[in-house]
């Protein structure tokens, strides 16, 4: 009996300390974003924690300034155009590699996946001498196919894993009565994997969104997205306004994952 209790005690300490390093690793990750959000309301000139009062000064600066709102709907139409090309090649991908056996498979599959090992100054210096050549600086086409580079593994991946818990006699069955393998794939498989390719359009929207490097090296002084004109503000000048801006940030990715959990909790 004495053995049992301290068993059981020893095992109610450990849970407690799991517990608690969670609890530590949580405030570490989420205690910048509650000092980026407080000082975003400030009402003081300059950044300065804590503030010396509540404002809505930089909100209102930033929705108001023309340029920032051009990069902030610059930043949205790229997303769109990456996410839309991403999650079509991807998942047209993703069902030829967990379907298929061809020669070669594993390194196309290590090719696809190379943009998540090869450092993204690589892929974007490669993106801008292509493009360059090709004279598509400051399109947001351009843009957009430059960061569908990076995204499209975050496609492969999550798809992939999806594909391969799903029961392909379920297709075989829709074809057996008739259906052809188009209409079967879009009225069986897509429903079924659809969790998976909806994640994955919201991982790679909120990838393209975020990211610096390629817009930075294809950009010019009418196109900066929101990432861009960010960088361009830190390094001229230290200006209050990003605070509001990088709160905005933190919002759209709160919305667009609160978004995915309720239509997936609506499909289930």
């Amino acid at each position: 009996m004495p053995v049992e209790i301290g068993y059981v005690a020893g095992g109610a300490w450990k849970r407690r300390a799991l517990y608690a390093a969670a609890v530590l690793v949580l405030v570490f990750l989420l205690l910048p974003i509650v000092i980026i959000i407080l000082l975003s309301f400030s009402s003081g000139r300059y950044l300065q924690f804590p503030p010396p009062g509540l404002s809505l000064q930089w909100y209102e600066r930033f929705f108001r300034d023309p340029q920032w709102m051009t990069s902030l709907w610059l930043s949205a139409r790229v997303s769109a155009m990456c996410t839309a090309l991403s999650v079509v090649l991807g998942v047209l991908a993703s069902i030829v590699l967990v379907r298929e056996r061809f020669p070669g498979k594993t390194a196309v599959y290590v090719l696809i996946l190379s943009p998540l090992i090869v450092p993204g100054i690589i892929i974007a210096i490669a993106v801008f001498f292509l493009f360059s050549r090709l004279h598509m600086m400051g399109s947001p086409v351009a843009m957009a196919l430059g960061q569908a580079v990076l995204t499209l593994p975050l496609v492969v991946v999550i798809v992939s894993a999806t594909l391969q818990g799903f029961d392909q006699r379920l297709e075989q069955a829709a074809i057996i009565l008739g259906a052809s393998p188009t209409r079967a794939f879009f009225h069986v498989t897509l429903p079924i994997i659809s969790p998976g390719v909806i994640s994955s359009a919201l991982f790679a929207f909120l990838a393209s969104f975020d990211e610096l490097l390629v817009p930075l090296l294809l950009a010019d002084p009418t196109t900066m997205t929101l990432p861009v004109r960010i960088w361009t503000s830190v390094t001229m000048q230290i200006d209050p306004t990003i605070i509001a801006v990088s709160s905005v940030l933190v919002a759209v990715a709160l919305t667009v994952l609160v978004s995915a959990g309720a239509l997936r909790r609506s499909r289930t």
